[in-house]
Parts: C-alpha cells; sequence; structure tokens
C-alpha cells in the first residue's frame, strides 16, 4: 500500500521533471563551455532527445535509472508493480525502438544513465566532445 495519500501521490508525479533537470542543465553548461552547441528536448525529433546536434547528425539521452530501468539500480517498487514493471518495460522497449530509428537515419545516439553523469559529468561531457570530434574528423576524410 502506498504511504502517501492520493492527492500527495500527485503532488509528487508532478514534481518530477522531464526537462530541465539540474542534471541536464549541468551537463549543457558543461558542453557550452567547451564550445558545443546544441538544442535541448526538439519535439521535432523522435523521442524528443535531451541534448540534439543536427549538424553532426548526433542525439543524447539522460536516462533516469528508475523511469528506464537501469540494470544497476533499478529494483521493482514495492507498492503498485502491476503498474511499474509494464510502464518500465515499455519504456525500455520505446528507448530501443528510438536507438533503432536514429541509426537507420544515420544518426548517432548517445545514451548515458542518470549515475554516470552524477559520477563523473567530466567523463560523460568528454564522451560527447570525442564523438563530435570523430565525426568532424571522418567528415574531413570523406572530403
Amino acid at each position: 500500500m502506498d504511504n502517501l495519500t492520493p492527492e500527495d501521490r500527485r503532488k509528487n508525479m508532478q514534481n518530477i521533471r522531464s526537462t530541465g533537470t539540474k542534471l541536464e542543465e549541468r551537463i549543457s553548461k558543461a558542453l557550452w563551455k567547451r564550445g558545443v552547441r546544441f538544442r535541448k528536448n526538439v519535439k521535432s525529433l523522435p523521442g524528443k532527445p535531451d541534448l540534439s546536434i543536427k549538424k553532426y547528425k548526433l542525439v543524447v539521452f539522460l536516462d533516469s535509472c528508475f523511469f528506464h530501468g537501469c540494470p544497476e539500480h533499478y529494483t521493482v517498487p514495492k507498492t503498485n508493480a502491476d503498474y511499474w514493471v509494464p510502464k518500465i518495460d515499455r519504456n525500455r522497449r520505446r528507448d530501443q525502438e528510438i536507438n533503432d530509428l536514429y541509426r537507420e537515419m544515420g544518426w548517432r545516439v548517445m545514451r548515458f544513465w542518470e549515475h554516470e553523469a552524477k559520477k563523473s559529468l567530466d567523463d560523460v561531457v568528454d564522451s560527447i566532445v570525442k564523438t563530435i570530434e570523430e565525426h568532424k574528423a571522418a567528415k574531413q576524410r570523406k572530403d
């Protein structure tokens, strides 16, 4: 049984942000300082990626350990498991479908778990910058 009243649970769930999270802001600021220009939460792109760079055909998703079912941290909730288990499974399937769709379109997809970004923000930012630099180098070799 849920230990919150339905009204309190509703307020709690309303406060969970899908865009403009602190983690998203920290990564955005770090990338901006490194000279990387991007768009955030572009609605016209599949899955509304957290960050996208059309010039380099790159999308970045910052996945919550709970809502996306992190293999390291996700545990089945003790309350309302009949709701959450299928929900998280749907999220995982949708994430894979989005990855496949971008790859079919020739885009690169980068996904980071929230715990990875919290543990080592610099590693996440370095990885994104490295991917961009690799794309630039490949394009120069073509030209």
